[in-house]
Formats: structure tokens, C-alpha cells, sequence
């Protein structure tokens, strides 16, 4: 049995693995059991692919490659052992960055130091060379923006240049011709060219798209770090890059999808900076006033209630309140008040962010609902929290002139009570305001989410006593 052999072989057990992390990864129950999966899997590439390409005799090249990777394993596990929750989704849009700068890199190599390459594989060589750097450099700027956005380094409105559209187009076309012209005649200067249009191209995508459509971005550009990875993998001719790259790229383009008709938006239009742009609004209507509650008033308002739904949005990661949420669920629950939770396809700014901070304080699977299973229920619910949630409960939804017209929403303002936590009355992610603050019976409770929910929950521990 070769060496190249034992890699290949271990090559499809990683890529076994790799399927069966991303189907692990599609139920909360069998999440952890994915992430294991994924971590053997890319353990054992990296053995493999060090099989492959190590010469043992070159003792520099074997010293400065262990080197590389022990830097970027200290850098990867210390931010990762640092993050918060809240902070996860645009460490993920960062990390995009580094696979698009990395196929960015390897095109290059590809280009300056390709070797022998067969005389009827020279043309499809340069074509692998160029679009590698063209996806790589897209996704390289897209996801630095995207994190620059989330983590509130620049302004979360949509970039509005003269003609946007026509710029994208204009550079997808000379994208085009260029690539005709380097297959024809290879030139560095024409990959220089490709590599600065296509970081343009890139930044100014995402930067055309408005923050309540930030969700969808991530979820993209993880698809297209998907595709970069395999560019890479045809220019590296490693077969599990391709399956890898292949797997993130079509799984990462379907849940852009799936959140894309959760929030009835047109796919092509939002990947073409199409939404999130600020138009006539009814910002400035007059929606009366708002009424506010105390604490102790809402543990009251808890207590006596048949059933109750929590919807959780952003503002409960960033308060870290999850945990005197799921301790207010607990004792809610030994009171024989029906509880349950309401979560929105795109609540947070990651998919899955709310379903994450909810499984990480222990809240029972069973009781967190999605919200094509919540809806129809809240008509007769005693009781909505909201925590920390705005547009994603925004009834400006049904209004056709609104940004968010024809979103989906949990329309939690049919309820009987509407209790939301919230910091201020400003406007959500989105720019909306939101008419539910202000009807009959919603009333509103300030301040930190975290802090509010414990102060109810010994409210109910006093009310218990007496």
C-alpha cells in the first residue's frame, strides 16, 4: 500500500465525514454529534494533505508549514475561547474573508509557479486560474464589509452609488472579456486587473445591502467561500478541497435561499445589493403614544397567564440574557403556565443565532418553535415577550409601502398581552419603526433585557414566598 494510497483513502473517509456533520448540523439534537464529525474530518485532512505534500527531506519547507499552522491554530482557538455569542456572526463573516483571500493566493501560485501542465490542459488551467481569484477576491472584500457591518465598524445603510446596478454588471462583463483574453493570452497584468475588480466588485456588493438583509449576506458569503475553496481545491488537484468547497458552496446557497423566501425576497435581488435601500417610509406617522410596564407588574401579568410566548431577537444576545430567560421559563412552567418560544427563520444576524444561545442555557428542544409553527397559535396566547426583537415582529410588514413589505413575520401583536424589552424606542436593524410599540395592548419595558427578566423572575420568586 502506497503513501498516496493511505491519503486517498483517508480522503473519503473525511469527506463521509464532512456529509455527515452537515446532516448532523440540521437538528438541534444531533448538532454537537455534527461538530465532532467536522472536527475528526478536518483533522484528518490535514494529516492527509501533509502526506501528500511533504517532502521529508526538505526539513525548511516541513518547519515552516508546522510553524504556519501552529500560528494559525493559536489565533483561531484564542478568538474563538474569546467570543461572545453575540459576537459569533461577524467573526464567521471574517473568517469568509481569510478562505476568499486564501483562493485569492492560490490562484496567484497557480499562475507564477504552475509547472509542467499539459499541453491540452494549458487553456482550462488559466480558466481555473482566473475565476479562482475572481470568486476569492468577491468574497475576500464582501466578508470584510459584512463584519465590518455587523460588529458596527460603519454604517449599517446601504451604500447608494450613481448607477449601482450597472457597475455590477459592468463588472461582471469585464470580468468576462478578461477571462477571454488571459485563456487566450495569459497575462499578469490582466490577472492584476480581474483581481482589482473583483475586490471593487465585492465591497461594493455587500455594502449595497441594507443591515435587515445582513442574515442573508452571511449565509451567501459562506457560499461563495464555498465555491472559492473549490477553485482552489481544481488548482491544487485536491479532490476533498473540491468535495468540501462543493458541500459548503450548495448547502450555503440553498439556506440563502431558504431564508430568502423566508423574508420574501428575491435571492438574485439581494446578492445584487437590490434591497435594504432606504425608500418612502412611514417613519414620521404618528402612532401615538407608548404605555410602559414595570417588572413586577409584568411577573404579575406572567403569573396569571394561561399561556405565554417568548420571541427573541439580537438585543437578547448582546444582553446575554438567555439564561435568566430560561430560568423565568423553568419557573413559569412549575407554575403550570404554558411556555414556549417563537423564532423568527432570520432572528439574530446569524442563522440559527437564537437557536444556538437558547440550546447553550439548556431550554428544552421541544418547546422552541419556528415561526410557520408558532403563528397561527398566537391569537390565543395570554402573554408574548419580546426580547430584544424588532423587525422580525414588525406588522409595517403588511404595509406596501414600507422597506419590509411582504415580509414574514410572527405576528405576535395578535396576542392578548405584548410585553417587549427593549433599550430605547429607536428603529430596529432594519430602519423601520415599528407600529406594535405603540398600540393597545403592547406596553413596553426598558432597559437591559438581562437585568428586566431577573428582576421578574424575583418578582415571581416573592410573589411565591407570599
Amino acid at each position: 500500500m502506497t503513501v498516496s494510497s493511505v491519503a486517498t483513502a483517508a480522503y473519503i473517509v473525511a469527506a463521509l465525514l464532512f456529509i455527515a456533520s452537515l446532516a448532523g448540523l440540521s437538528k438541534h439534537e444531533t448538532a454537537r454529534q455534527g461538530l465532532t464529525f467536522g472536527i475528526v474530518a478536518m483533522a484528518i485532512s490535514l494529516v492527509a494533505s501533509l502526506i501528500l505534500v511533504v517532502d521529508i527531506s526538505d526539513a525548511l519547507g516541513i518547519a515552516l508549514l508546522l510553524v504556519a499552522m501552529a500560528v494559525g491554530a493559536i489565533i483561531g482557538m484564542t478568538r474563538a475561547a474569546n467570543v461572545e455569542m453575540s459576537g459569533m456572526p461577524e467573526l464567521i463573516a471574517l473568517l469568509h474573508s481569510f478562505v476568499g483571500l486564501g483562493a485569492v493566493l492560490v490562484g496567484w501560485n497557480g499562475y507564477l509557479g504552475h509547472g509542467d501542465i499539459a499541453a491540452d490542459l494549458v487553456e482550462i488551467h488559466r480558466a481555473e486560474v482566473f475565476v479562482g481569484v475572481f470568486i476569492g477576491a468577491v468574497t475576500c472584500t464582501g466578508s470584510i464589509v459584512a463584519y465590518l457591518v455587523l460588529s458596527a465598524r460603519i454604517d449599517s445603510a446601504p451604500l447608494l452609488l450613481p448607477g449601482k446596478n450597472v457597475l455590477n454588471l459592468g463588472a461582471l462583463v469585464l470580468f468576462v472579456a478578461l477571462t477571454i483574453g488571459f485563456v487566450a493570452s495569459p497575462n499578469i497584468w490582466l490577472l492584476l486587473a480581474v483581481t482589482i475588480v473583483a475586490l471593487a466588485l465585492g465591497w461594493h456588493l455587500v455594502a449595497s445591502i441594507g443591515g435587515g438583509d445582513m442574515p442573508v449576506v452571511v449565509s451567501m458569503l459562506n457560499s461563495y467561500s464555498g465555491w472559492a475553496a473549490a477553485a482552489s481545491g481544481f488548482l491544487l488537484d485536491n479532490d476533498l478541497l473540491i468535495v468540501i468547497g462543493a458541500l459548503v458552496g450548495s448547502s450555503g446557497a440553498y439556506l440563502s435561499y431558504i431564508m430568502c423566501k423566508a423574508m420574501n425576497r428575491s435571492f438574485i435581488s439581494v446578492i445584487a445589493g437590490g434591497f435594504g435601500i432606504a425608500s418612502a417610509t412611514n417613519d414620521d406617522a404618528d402612532y401615538g403614544e407608548h404605555r410602559e410596564i414595570s417588572a413586577a407588574d409584568t411577573a404579575e401579568l406572567l403569573e396569571n397567564a394561561a399561556s405565554v410566548v417568548i420571541t427573541p431577537g439580537y438585543g437578547m444576545a448582546v444582553a446575554q440574557a438567555q439564561y435568566p430567560v430560561a430560568d423565568l421559563v423553568r419557573k413559569l412552567r412549575e407554575r403550570g403556565v404554558e411556555v414556549r418560544f417563537g423564532i423568527h427563520p432570520v432572528a439574530g444576524r446569524l442563522p440559527g443565532h437564537m437557536n444556538v444561545l437558547l440550546a447553550e442555557a439548556k431550554v428544552p428542544y421541544d418547546i422552541v418553535l419556528e415561526m410557520d409553527e408558532i403563528n397561527e397559535d398566537l391569537a390565543g396566547t395570554s402573554v408574548v415577550l419580546v426580547i430584544g426583537a424588532n423587525d422580525t415582529v414588525n406588522p409595517a410588514a403588511e404595509d406596501p409601502g414600507s422597506p419590509i413589505a411582504g415580509m414574514p413575520v410572527l405576528r405576535v401583536w395578535e396576542a392578548e398581552n405584548v410585553i417587549v424589552f427593549k433599550r430605547s424606542m429607536a428603529a430596529g436593524y432594519a430602519g423601520v419603526q415599528n407600529p406594535l410599540f405603540f398600540r393597545d395592548n403592547t406596553q413596553m419595558l426598558f432597559g437591559d433585557a438581562k437585568q428586566r427578566v431577573e428582576e421578574i423572575v424575583r418578582a415571581l420568586d416573592l410573589a411565591s414566598v407570599r
